[in-house]
This record gives structure tokens, sequence and C-alpha cells, in this order.
């Protein structure tokens, strides 16, 4: 059986590509409307993030009268120069009145000389020039007040584009004010975000729920450092304003649904051995050692039997030093020397066991080498 890693779509929804064929739009001009809040959308359950079309919505934009040109018509935009065309003024009146904020651009992107290319909808242009009270604006000379504030230098397309894709973000949140906390993160500096948001995980679950804005998707190109500064909100104001409704979002989401936090694992303690004495040295035997009983062979002789043999040996030794004895022969003759055989005494067994057994005989061999010595030589007739 196979897996499947996600959910198929469902039958009742449909994704934005098909619902823009269906519809009868450019990708671009769908995902326009649905900024705009033309098209209703309802965020994809399969965990992608992203939106999807119901299919009774389909059917209701399908049933207006003139579809699909009157619903085309609200998201058709145009430049500066149709623009100013469409209102019957110059193109730098109509700049003027764009950078005092009474027009505002609907899209923005940058060319590829770098320049930032403002787009506004022509039913918003429409509308502007025909009520009466801009009239003194399209024709005639600025007001002293307008005309100090351009003097200035105020700029405000950037930030009413970004005002107006902060409605659309807030509109898509619906109830979930972490989603809306998210929606206002997106347009903050991220030292603004962490400043505001302390909390690791609160901050980590606000930054995955923050939705990238079309000029954000410049990022890593040589001209990311324009689309930051047409993304990103720049004014004092702005920021502390940005700023107070994202810790109020913050509050509230925290009180109805704290963030996620990583579940927390209960490992058992880790059982160290116990430490073991170490065993003392064996105890030293001081007092003295009975000597064990030597097995009497037969074959070797015993203490009774070595006395008895050292007793004759002793006596055989002094018979013999009286036998060498030097004797005068009469006659003036050299004393006689008689040759005595050597006896050799027994060698007396070796203890087994120290300090125990006889204690060997003396060797004679110093008292038989004095003798030598001290015996007269005969002499040579």
């Amino acid at each position: 059986m196979s897996a499947h890693t996600f959910e198929p779509v469902r039958s009742d929804t449909c994704t934005p590509s098909r619902a823009a064929r269906e519809l009868s739009f450019l990708r671009g001009e769908f995902d326009l409307a649905v900024q705009l809040g033309h098209v209703r959308t309802v965020p994809d359950e399969g965990g992608g993030g992203g939106r999807l079309v119901e299919r009774a919505e389909i059917d209701r934009l399908r049933a207006q009268d003139g579809f699909p040109d009157t619903l085309r018509d609200r998201v058709r935009v145009v430049g500066t120069t149709d623009g100013a065309e469409l209102m019957d003024i110059s193109a730098g009146r109509f700049t003027r009145l764009a950078r005092l904020g009474l027009l505002i651009p609907a899209k923005v992107y940058v060319n590829r000389y770098g320049a930032v290319v403002w787009l506004y909808l022509t039913e918003e242009l429409k509308h502007f020039a025909a009520v009466t009270e801009n009239t003194h604006l399209l024709k005639g000379r600025t007001p002293e007040t307008l005309r100090g504030q351009l003097a200035e230098g105020v700029d405000l397309r950037a930030r009413n584009w970004r005002m107006r894709q902060l409605g659309c973000l807030l509109r898509q949140a619906a109830e979930d004010p972490w989603a809306r906390a998210g929606a206002l993160a997106a347009l903050l500096p991220p030292v603004e975000v962490a400043d505001v948001v302390e909390d690791p995980y609160e901050r980590a679950w606000v930054n995955r729920l923050r939705p990238a804005l079309p000029g954000q998707t410049l990022a890593g190109t040589s001209f990311a450092h324009v689309a930051e500064r047409i993304t990103t909100a720049q004014d004092a104001d702005e920021i502390e304003w940005l700023r107070s409704d994202l810790a109020h979002s913050v509050e509230e989401a925290r009180a109805l649904s704290p963030a996620p936090r990583p579940a927390v694992r209960r490992t058992r303690p880790t059982t160290r051995p116990t430490a073991r004495p170490i065993p003392p040295l064996a105890h030293t035997v001081t007092a003295p050692v009975e000597p064990l009983p030597t097995p009497v062979n037969p074959a070797e002789p015993t203490d009774e039997s070595t006395a008895g043999r050292a007793e004759p040996t002793t006596r055989v030794a002094e018979s013999l030093m009286r036998a060498v004895e030097p004797r005068r022969i009469s006659g003036g003759r050299a004393p006689e020397r008689r040759h005595v055989p050597r006896v050799r005494p027994a060698p007396a067994p070796v203890p087994r066991f120290p300090g125990t057994g006889p204690t060997p005989p003396r060797s004679t061999r110093r008292l038989r080498a004095w003798m030598r010595r001290e015996a007269p030589r005969p002499t040579e007739v």
C-alpha cells in the first residue's frame, strides 16, 4: 500500500491556479483580486500554508452580471502615464498626488533598471476624478499646504501600499490572533519583532505565521535593498503603531491559546554505579609459623641417621690430624709421611623449610690447608 505525503484536495475546493482559469483571470490578476477581497479564500487544512478557493465562491462570482468583464475591471491596473491620461491631468501632477497619499498604489515591482514602478487601480482613479471635492486638486494651482509637504520630501506611496497589504492580510487572518500577529510582524524589521515578542517560542510561532509580501521575493538579488525599503516600515510613527498592535495581538493570542512549545521529555535519572571501597591489602603475618611435619621417606636420611653419621666423621677428622702430625726420626732423616686416604664426610641433608633440621657440620678444608703449610717438606738427597 502506497503512502501519500499530502492529503488530496477536497472536492468542494480548488487550488488558486484552477480557480484563476475558471474565473478567466491571469495569475497576477487573481492574486490582486484575492488581496483586494474580491475573491474569498480559505486556509489549506492540509498543512501546506497556502490558500484554497471554495467551489461555492467560484459559482457566486460566475453568477454575477457581466462576468467576467466586470470582475476583471475591478483588478485592472495602470501606471503613472496611463493613469494621468485616464484622469486627464499631467504625469507630474499625478505623481504629486500619489506622493501626498491621495492616490494609493495597488501593486509595485522593480524593473530591470532598478526603478520602482507603481501601479494603480483604474476603478479608484476614475472614482477620484469623478468626485467634485477633488476638482481643485486636478485643475489650477496646488494648495500651499500640500506644496509645503512636497518641498519637505514627503512620499507616502510605499506606506499606503503597505497599509493596503496589511488590510488584506488581516482580512485573511479572520479570528486567529496569532495570524494577525504574524501579519503585523510582516511589516516590521526582525529586530523590532524580537523586541516586542521576547519569548523565543512565541517569536518562532509568529515568524512561522508571518506571510511574505509580494516585494519580498526580491531578497538575495541586486534590488533587495530597494524591496526592503518598500516592504518594511520606515517612519517612526508607523513603526510605533505596528509595535503597539503587535504587542496587543500577542497578549490576546497568549490568553486564548499559548504558542506551541516542544514537549518536555522526562528521562530517567542516570544511575551512577555506587563507589565500592577498595578492599584492604592482605594482613601481614607476624606471628611465628609452626613448621609443618615433614613426611618420613625411607629412602631419605632422617635426623637420627644424620646425627649418627656426623659423629664418626668427626672422629675420622681427629684421627687424621694425629696421623699427619710430624715426627722426627733419629739419624737425621726427614720424617716419614704416611699416606692416609681421604675420607669425605657424607653431605648433610638439605632441610625442606628454613629454620628446621640439624645444622650442617663445618668444613675442614681450611684445617687441612694449614696442616700442609706447617708440615716440613722432605729434603732431597
